[in-house]
This record gives C-alpha cells, structure tokens and sequence, in this order.
C-alpha cells in the first residue's frame, strides 16, 4: 500500500500540502484529483522520495521510497514525459534504466513490445510526439514488474487508441492485485478509469469514495417514459415523489429510485419504455466538491477591449 501520513510540505510561508492523511490500497485504480495548486503533484514526489516534507510521512510498503534499495522493481512512475534525453534511443535509455536496477535486456524487449514502441525502439527519442514519449515513460515504469504504479498525467499527448490502451493497462494491472495510483485532470477519462477517488484542494483532503458512490451522493432524479404517462404520475404522486413533464413525453420523477419506480409502475399494471436514473458526471460532482478550493480563478466573460 501507499500510506500518507499527517503529511505537510511549506515553502516559505506557503503550505502546499497540509496535514494530508490517505491510503492507497492494491487491487483497485486510485484517481488522485485536485485543481491546480491543490498540491497533487507535491504529494507524489514526496511519495518517491524526490521532495522532503515539512513534517509527516509517505510510505510504500512500510518504508520510505529512498530506503527501497532496487526501487523499479517495487515502484513505477511517471511524473514527466520528458524523463528520457532526447539523444537516446528508447532502447538505449530502458537498458540503462534496468541495468541501474539489475533487469534483464530480455525485459526492456517485452515492454517496448507492451507499449507499442517495438518498431521504434532504435529510433532518438528526441523525434518521438508526445504522445510516444508518454508510452516511453510508461515502459519504464512497467520496466520492472513492480507492484506500485503511480502515473502523473499518462494520458496526455494520446490518441483515442492510446488512451483505450493506458486506460485497459491500468485496470489489468489493478486486477492482477497491484496498487495504482493515478493524477490527472481529465474528469471523463477518469470516470471510465478509476475505482476510487481521493481529491483535494489547497493541500487538505476533500473527500475519499468510490467513483459511484460520489456521483450517487449527487443524484438528480429519474427519467421515466411511458405510454401512460398520465396515470403512472399520479401513481407516483402519490407515493410522495415530485413528478414534472420531460422531453418527449417523459416524466421527470423526484424523491423516488429507479427500483422504486419500477415496482410501482409494474403494482399499477402500468408499462415502462425507459427508466434511466440521473446524477451528476465525475466533473460536476468535482468541480462542486473543489469549487471553494480553487486557487486560480478566471473571470467570467470575454473583456471588451
């Protein structure tokens, strides 16, 4: 597990991260969300060891990332896409990345071919897109088969294919009972990625579910079509539910679930063409749950000249 603990981190008279305490447990994809300066990227280079805390700790397995004496083979990270130096090959920068770390060249093979990166291995990364340098990053976290993963914004500069692959890698690994922690600002990726969430604003922890369990905190309501629509809204009425006319005939209920609903609907006798239950996304429960934490606000409007 990754374990953060009453974790603070000031520079000068600025608290970037302030007693921040969570765990990251295997077995599940983790999404690490925050605005920007809530201290998201802070936190992770403390967790591998690359920044000191004022005070607090984070651990990996019970030991501090620097105590790790072969790291890559318990920890894989990507916090920049632009790690490798461009005058390498990729082959060349993950053979020295494993060689660091006693991993065999047969490893650096498999993973190039993991990531798609095989037919492109001898090539500078200095020539690589983004989109290529991010696959690179996430071939040497993989590099050594560690069972901690923690990515910074893996998906930025893919394609709709890469990001299906980051996407499908990530859970396959959580599946195999490995912890994967991941940042990014990418709500709708996020929502189809992860299972549970921490998120965070101005260094302090705001809230720590599961994905479905925040968006059910936010529920609306429940969209109902019909072809008696008439007779199930006094039904419903009468249950106590709030029930106003939708689009295209539906009923917009209120103050009763979808099981609810359906149960009452099949009493009645009454048939249902649709019963679809309404909250709000990943972003709006988000962008809600951080709006009183946001340090970089734009204003709204375009200014006249």
């Amino acid at each position: 597990m990754i374990e953060v603990r009453e974790l603070t981190k000031r520079y000068g008279r600025t608290r970037a991260v302030d007693r921040l305490s969570f765990t990251v447990r295997p077995g599940v994809v983790t999404g690490f969300l925050g605005p920007n300066g809530a201290g998201k990227s802070t936190t992770l280079r403390i967790i591998l060891g690359l920044h000191r805390p004022t005070s607090g700790e984070a651990l990996i397995g019970n030991r501090r990332y620097d105590r790790i004496r072969r790291p890559l083979h318990e920890v894989g990270a990507v916090l920049d896409a632009d790690a490798a130096h461009p005058g390498r090959t990729a082959h060349h920068h993950l053979a020295c990345l494993a060689r660091s770390n006693g991993i065999g060249t047969s490893r650096v093979t498999a993973v190039l071919e993991q990531v798609g990166l095989a037919s492109v291995a001898r090539r500078r990364v200095g020539g690589y897109s983004l989109g290529m340098r991010q696959r690179l990053g996430i071939a040497g976290a993989l590099l050594g088969d560690p069972a901690v993963i923690v990515l910074d914004e893996p998906v930025n500069g893919l394609d709709a294919a890469g990001i299906r692959w980051i996407r499908s890698t990530l859970r396959s690994l959580a599946a195999e009972g490995r912890t994967v922690l991941l940042s990014s600002h990418l709500m709708s990726e996020m929502a189809l990625t992860v299972d549970h969430v921490l998120v965070i604003g101005r260094g302090r922890l705001l809230d720590e579910t599961s994905v479905t369990r925040m968006q059910d905190r936010f529920a609306r309501d429940v969209l109902v079509r019909s072809p008696r629509a008439a007779e199930l809204a006094a039904v419903l009425t009468g249950l106590g539910a709030s029930v106003t006319a939708g689009e295209d005939g539906g009923l917009v209920v209120t103050g009763l679930d979808a099981p609810t609903i359906g149960d009452a609907a099949a009493a009645a006798v009454i048939p249902l063409y649709g019963l679809t239950a309404r909250s709000a996304s990943l972003e709006d429960v988000y962008l809600e749950l951080t709006g009183e934490a946001v340090e970089y606000r734009a204003a709204e409007g375009t200014p006249r000249p």
